[in-house]
């Protein structure tokens, strides 16, 4: 199964693509959709609708996971990130992608299993999950990435829950 991790953000999106078989992910691609400072709202989020668009279309993913909002103390830095998030499930809807949602605790303990990891714990997990020579670089490119490995390990319950339920 091809996944998509994607880190919201309007400045910097984070996205990762694995693939998963038999329990192991490979690393496809990943990297950030950045947009520059000062640049007028609007014309972020059309760069970043753009961009994960052409990447939605270049690697076809069959599910895509996506980090839940999380409410900080800055009230505009949550707007714009709930903005970013939108235009993310927006394309993801339109592509007709599944979508699930993880909060930064749950990715942290699928990955690492200790919800209270560091970044630097985190991105050596992660490494070492997907047996890289070294981490992942920019950061936003490896929190998109742990999101998807996130997925990877999660997926089978999820959809054991749902056989159930039918």
């Amino acid at each position: 199964m091809r996944t998509l991790g994607i880190d919201p953000g309007t400045a910097i999106m984070g996205w990762g693509f694995i693939d998963e078989q038999s329990g192991t992910p490979t690393l496809v691609d990943c990297g950030a959709l950045t947009t520059p400072a000062g640049l007028p709202q609007q014309e972020r989020l059309l760069t970043l609708y753009n961009g994960l668009q052409a990447l939605v279309q270049k690697y076809q993913p069959q599910a895509a996971a996506i980090e839940e909002l999380f409410f900080g103390k800055n009230v505009n830095t949550a707007i714009h990130v709930g903005q970013a998030r939108g235009v993310a499930l927006l394309v993801l809807a339109q592509a007709q992608v599944p979508i699930y949602e993880y909060k930064p605790l749950s990715v942290k303990q699928a990955v690492a299993g200790y919800g209270g990891a560091d970044k630097k714990q985190m991105q050596e997990m992660v490494r070492m999950t997907l047996k890289l020579p070294a981490v992942i670089k920019p950061d936003d490119a490896a929190d998109a990435v742990a999101i998807a490995i996130c997925h990877a390990y999660t997926a089978p319950m999820l959809q054991r829950i749902a056989e159930t339920r039918r």
